[in-house]
């Protein structure tokens, strides 16, 4: 007679790539952070020398100078990104009767904002000071808030279009148009003399994060009717979908 073996237990599931991914821009972000308020001598030489660089060739350029100051003003502006976070909220709303994934969109943004500011206050890191400038900026330095919150919003506006299964022709669009304008925006702040690189870096980190944190949540509370957390399903309402009677 056979004696029967207790099945052995699963093993666990390995770690998600998007949980390992936040697991590094959070210690990306926390390492910088750390190193930009204790004020690290070889990260502000390396800051220093960057910027001291882009400013006098800046000052030398005066066109490209004024075209960075109109991308970073109106193109580019946090504002603006937030103008078009909202926009996509309300086609969100509107055309698809997502009413969550809208306000989770908007929400994200706004404590991307909040994250933000509240950094720019503990840090209190002093921007450049030039004899000659070429723009002026408020507020503290660290990190960038063009930069995080250009991050935050094409972050994750390329997020939804994925979701819901958009042509290859948009997805590779809107992800040029992406890429573009987040690492613009970063190059026009340290050329216009307003930050320094690594306010950038923090910015880009910061929102990085802050994004994919934001789709964990949403996959987590929001998943998708056919349990595939919401990845790469058609773009259709955030309500599941109902039976015929």
């Amino acid at each position: 007679m056979r004696t029967s073996h207790a099945e052995s237990p699963p093993s666990p599931p390995e770690p998600r790539p998007a949980t390992l991914a936040t697991g590094v821009l959070a210690l990306c972000s926390a390492l910088l952070l750390a190193l930009v308020a204790a004020k690290w001598r070889p990260l502000l030489d390396v800051d220093e020398g960057i910027a001291r660089t882009t400013h006098r060739w800046a000052v030398a350029d005066p066109g490209l100078t004024q075209t960075a100051r109109i991308l970073t003003d109106w193109i580019w502006d946090p504002w603006t990104m937030r103008v078009l976070c909202a926009a996509a909220a309300v086609l969100l709303v509107r055309r698809y009767s997502a009413l969550w994934t809208a306000l989770w969109l908007v929400l994200t943004v706004a404590a991307g904002t909040a994250v933000q500011q509240g950094l720019k206050a503990a840090v209190d890191r002093p921007r450049p000071v030039w004899p000659d400038p070429v723009d002026s900026a408020h507020y503290a330095a660290f990190p960038s808030g063009h930069a995080m919150t250009a991050t935050v919003v094409c972050g994750l506006l390329l997020w939804l279009l994925h979701r819901h299964g958009v042509s290859r022709a948009l997805w590779r669009t809107a992800l040029a148009v992406a890429v573009v304008s987040v690492a613009g925006v970063g190059l026009t702040r340290v050329w216009l003399g307003v930050h320094w690189p690594t306010d950038v870096l923090g910015g880009w980190l910061l929102g990085a994060l802050v994004v994919a944190a934001a789709i964990g949540v949403h996959r987590r509370l929001h998943p998708s009717p056919d349990g595939t957390l919401g990845v790469s399903e058609p773009f259709t309402s955030d309500d599941p979908p109902r039976r015929p009677r």
